[in-house]
């Protein structure tokens, strides 16, 4: 056991947000701000005590917007910083969201998934954000969500998105569900030095240094605030100065192309996935999240049963791998695409795979698929 606070290396059994509360620390979280809502109130709560003890900040803020402007500042000011929240408290970070991706600023916005619209089921599981997630804030700009579909994921993905965010300076977003958050497992945490921890690269020149000035795979470094740089750090279209510059179109233009091509110029570098048994399979289930625990198990059976299944799994579900998906539609006889919600991740498969290959199958609530449906699903796809 690391004598580390932070890093708690060893077994230890635990939920899904602890696990990513302890992920988040491990990466080098520093700064947490936030506003209790279920079924995300556990990250704050074991925030609240694990930051203190790591020379960390805790903020208890008064609303969601209050809290990812608190957590965008501490950004600036050099902290590698974080917030959770589910559904509703997602929606009113928005506008803020949309301010941290125009002005570059890394950080972690995890968002613990619950069945909506509006209030909607505050303790029960969905999938029903991932288009928030991609969409939520106005204007052009790209999005890295990740959605881990474990406890150990929860921890791993969390340290990922804090490097994506360093890397390409942006916000990332973790997308669980209730399920993954609530649930027990087992959590491996490695020793420090078994731990990637991406830093922000970070400018030398005083004198010459722009904050926006384009710099390698289109990032530019951070420098924080009270170094002696110059920052003008502003949601108006800016020059690579931070000038504003609202009434240029080739300002417009220069910037919105640079804040896009710098997530799809890298695609390859950031979207993961996970397959099985695709090298001849006939029939293929996409899944990801909480749904993935039981299409594993139900597409293992099948091939038991002498029936060519397979499944792909997207981790990074922002962006895609649309070329991989092309490749799986062509060679699939039917793809079930099971998700959470009433077909959200649908609608971009249907873009790359032939709609008419697709057979969705959605659920609500506790209304889990379970391995035994998805084998029955798969079963009748074959006919």
């Amino acid at each position: 056991m690391s004598r580390r606070l932070d890093v708690l290396s060893g077994v230890h059994f635990v939920q899904g947000d602890i696990a990513c509360a302890e992920g988040a620390i491990a990466a080098g979280c520093r700064f947490f701000a936030g506003y209790p809502i279920t079924p995300s109130s556990e990250i704050a709560q074991h925030m609240a005590v694990r930051l203190p003890q790591v020379g960390g900040i805790y903020l208890q803020m008064e609303d969601e917007i209050a809290s990812i402007a608190a957590v965008i500042g501490a950004s600036w000011a050099g902290l590698k910083a974080m917030t959770a929240t589910s559904g509703p408290g997602f929606s009113l970070m928005q506008e803020n969201i949309g301010y941290a991706y125009m002005t570059e600023t890394p950080c972690v916005i995890v968002d613990v998934m619950r069945g909506g619209p509006s209030t909607g089921q505050p303790t029960k599981p969905g999938q029903q954000d991932v288009m928030q997630a991609k969409w939520g804030s106005h204007g052009d700009y790209e999005v890295i969500a990740l959605s881990p579909a474990s406890v150990q994921e929860m921890f791993d993905l969390t340290i990922e998105a804090f490097n994506l965010s360093e890397t390409y300076r942006c916000p990332v977003i973790l997308l669980a569900d209730e399920v993954i958050g609530h649930l027990r497992e087992k959590l491996i945490i490695p020793e420090p030095d078994e731990i990637e921890v991406v830093e922000r690269r970070r400018p030398e020149d005083v004198e010459d240094y722009k904050p926006f000035q384009p710099g390698e795979n289109l990032v530019p470094p951070m420098a924080r605030l009270g170094e002696g740089f110059r920052l003008y750090i502003t949601g108006l279209t800016h020059d690579e100065a931070g000038r504003p510059r609202a009434s240029s179109p080739e300002a417009q233009e220069r910037l919105v192309r640079r804040l896009c091509d710098k997530i799809r110029l890298n695609r390859d570098r950031i979207v993961r996935f996970e397959e099985h048994h695709l090298e001849d399979a006939e029939i293929v289930v996409i899944a990801y999240g909480l749904p993935y625990r039981s299409a594993l198990p139900a597409v293992e059976e099948a091939r038991r049963r002498g029936i060519r299944a397979g499944l792909y799994r997207p981790i990074t579900l922002w962006p895609q791998a649309e070329e991989r998906l092309r490749e799986i539609g062509e060679r699939a006889h039917r793809v079930i695409v099971l998700e959470m919600n009433y077909g959200q991740m649908l609608r971009e498969y249907q873009r790359w795979i032939d709609p008419d290959r697709i057979v969705f199958s959605p659920s609500f609530g506790e209304a889990i698929p379970t391995p035994e449906e998805v084998l029955a699903l798969i079963k009748r796809c074959m006919r």
